[in-house]
C-alpha cells in the first residue's frame, strides 16, 4: 500500500491500550488510541479517511460497547476490519461479535499466549484481508465499466 496502514485501538484500560499501540508501532503501523467506547466512536467518523483495523475491548463504558464500535466501524467504512478484545471471554460473546461482522475475537488473559503478539498477529491477517476485499471489488469495477 502506498501508506501506512492506521489502526485505532480502544479501551477503557489506559495501560492496555498503550501497550497494544507500542507493539503495533513498532510493526510500522499508524495507531490512535481512545480510553472509552463513545471516544473510539467519535474518532471513527471524524477522522477524514476510515481506519484500515479498529482493535475495541468489549465491556468498558457499557457491557456491549464493542458492538457499538464495531457498528460504528463497519458503517463508516464497510472494509474496516475490527477486531473485538476481551478479558471475560464467552462464546456467546464471540458468536455475537463474528456474525455482526469482527474479523476476530481475542481474549486477553488467555493462559498461555501472549495477548499482544496475538493482537499484533491478527491486524497483520485483517489487513491482508482488507487488502484482498478492496481489490476485488476494484476489479469487479473495472470489469463493469469495460
Amino acid at each position: 500500500m502506498s501508506r501506512m496502514s492506521r489502526v485505532l485501538v480502544i479501551d477503557d484500560e489506559e495501560s492496555v491500550v498503550r501497550a497494544v499501540k507500542r507493539r503495533l508501532e513498532r510493526q510500522g503501523y499508524t495507531v490512535e488510541m481512545a480510553t472509552s467506547a463513545a471516544e473510539g466512536v467519535e474518532l471513527i467518523y471524524k477522522v477524514e479517511t476510515p481506519f484500515d483495523v479498529v482493535v475495541t475491548d468489549m465491556s468498558m463504558d457499557l457491557p456491549e460497547s464493542g458492538l457499538q464500535v464495531l457498528h460504528a466501524a463497519t458503517t463508516r467504512d464497510m472494509f474496516t476490519e475490527v477486531i473485538v478484545m476481551t478479558a471475560y471471554g464467552n462464546v456467546a460473546n464471540a458468536v455475537e461479535c463474528m456474525r455482526r461482522g469482527a474479523f476476530d475475537y481475542i481474549e486477553k488473559n488467555a493462559p498461555d499466549v501472549d495477548a499482544y503478539e496475538a493482537i499484533a498477529a491478527k491486524v497483520d491477517q485483517a489487513l491482508a484481508r482488507r487488502r484482498h476485499d478492496i481489490k476485488k471489488v476494484d476489479l469487479w469495477e473495472s470489469l463493469k465499466q469495460s
